[in-house]
């Protein structure tokens, strides 16, 4: 297994974390719930700079998101007092 880091950014912060190629989105948006307690359906990651919305169940791998790479998080409406970015 190759620990890879890929950089996810809401707003004006970013956070780092470490994952495997063969992790799936969904474990990834359970690592972030853990950081910012927002619920897993509510987390939407895009790829940047291509816009792609990853899906739960493929891996990044299978999305090519690679080490390093940057994903933004959007959040669902109505789960914060303010809208999506």
């Amino acid at each position: 297994m190759q620990a890879m880091y890929i950089r996810v950014k809401r707003n004006k912060t970013t956070y780092f974390i470490q994952c495997d190629p063969t992790e799936t989105i969904l474990q990834l948006k359970e690592k972030l719930y853990n950081l910012i307690d927002q619920p897993v359906n509510d987390q939407r990651l895009v790829l940047m700079p291509a816009g792609d919305v990853l899906e739960d169940s493929k891996s990044l791998a299978d999305q090519k998101v690679e080490n390093d790479a940057v994903v933004a998080l959007t959040l669902r409406k109505g789960s914060l007092p303010f809208a999506f970015d």
